[in-house]
């Protein structure tokens, strides 16, 4: 098992990013375009999900493929975006069929980034998410996908708004489990966590600690120092701890004590096996293990957490016999769950400070 670059490594996967920033804007969105025909399903497992038909993903529902998915900024206001991605795929003749035309499905999940660049009304609409589809499509194949402060990652935050998140990516390549060539299996990420990665240093765990009661003086720390994660492929090393005078000034650039904690991590995985809806739908919860393996906490009552899986079907996996079909499944979604670790870890490592009138958010890495 090789591990590679981007969720652009499963052939046929394009990523578009649109983003906003000054004047008040600190947004934007992420458009995943996989090939026609993909399938596609989601597991929404955060407390306090933003999301946009996500029904139709179910395995017992009509439809099984899947248009676009499309990440963004602004939080219930930005699934609009959704809309602007839907009018592109039924002009580029995308969707379902129906009489008279085509209904393209295109699910959307959002994170909470409302006025983080100043402005509570700067979020994202119709014509980012179409531009963001354009933009996409007009890739080659296997691109480089951005990273960091771009799209849906552009105001992204963790450690309840201390530190910057943003967008990482990731795949691997797995052997052995089909007879058509290698299974890659690859995770794009938008990190806006409550919550900081394993490890964190104890001046960080402080930093982005919880306030458990407005009134009681009581904390609880995000991140005890229990499991150090390895580094995502595009961290050279770990980053070192911040100095004493700098963990003290960066609550302060953070919101009030008493704001409430309204984060969300999406994700989207996609693998070029061949799955049917009701096993992308089983890859889909498999890669919430990977979320909780990045962050602590996870998946608590203020997260959105929501993962997509899409399947290309270009290879398919050994199913000759029944312990074939399983021991080829229990892989790609051990693989997924590590993949989407390290898109998180990446997302965290490549987002860089950005300061606005609503404040400032640090560089995590650096």
């Amino acid at each position: 098992m090789g591990a590679t670059g981007a969720i652009t490594d499963v052939a046929g996967i394009r990523v578009g990013h649109v983003q906003k920033s000054g004047d008040g804007w600190l947004s934007g969105v992420t458009v995943v375009l996989p090939p026609p025909g993909t399938v596609g399903s989601v597991d929404v497992r955060g407390g306090g999900p933003g999301t946009h038909e996500t029904d139709a993903l179910d395995p017992t529902t009509l439809t099984s493929t899947v248009d676009a998915v499309v990440l963004t900024g602004g939080s219930a206001y930005g699934l609009a975006a959704a809309h602007g991605a839907q009018r592109w795929c039924e002009e580029n003749g995308r969707g379902f069929a129906v009489t008279g035309g085509l209904v393209p499905i295109v699910p959307a999940a959002a994170i909470f980034d409302l006025g983080r660049g100043g402005d509570f009304s700067a979020r994202p609409g119709e014509a980012m998410g179409y531009a963001a589809t354009a933009a996409a499509a007009a890739q080659a194949e296997g691109h480089d996908v951005e990273r960091g402060n771009v799209g849906a990652g552009t105001g992204a935050a963790i450690g309840r708004g201390t530190y910057k998140g943003g967008v990482g990516t990731a795949s691997l390549t797995l052997e052995n489990i089909s007879k058509d060539g290698p299974v890659v299996v690859g995770a794009i990420a938008v990190v806006n966590a409550l919550g900081l990665p394993w490890g964190t240093s104890p001046e960080r765990e402080e930093a982005g600690s919880v306030r458990l009661s407005d009134e009681g003086a009581s904390t609880q720390r995000l991140s005890p120092v229990a499991a150090k994660a390895a580094p995502a492929p595009s961290a050279a090393k770990a980053a070192p701890a911040p100095s004493a005078a700098k963990a003290a000034q960066v609550p302060e650039s953070g919101p009030p004590a008493g704001a409430p904690p309204l984060n969300t991590t999406l994700v989207v995985v996609a693998t070029n096996a061949l799955l049917d809806k009701a096993e992308c739908k089983r890859t889909a919860s498999a890669a919430h293990a990977g979320l909780a393996r990045a962050l602590n906490p996870s998946h608590t009552l203020a997260d959105g957490d929501t993962v997509f899986a899409l399947a290309t079907g270009a290879v398919e996996l050994d199913r000759s016999t029944p312990v074939a079909r399983q021991i080829s499944l229990i892989t790609l979604q051990s693989a997924v769950a590590d993949v989407v670790r390290l898109a998180i870890l990446d997302g965290i490592a490549r987002a860089e400070e950005v300061t606005t009138p609503a404040g400032m958010l640090g560089a995590y890495g650096r």
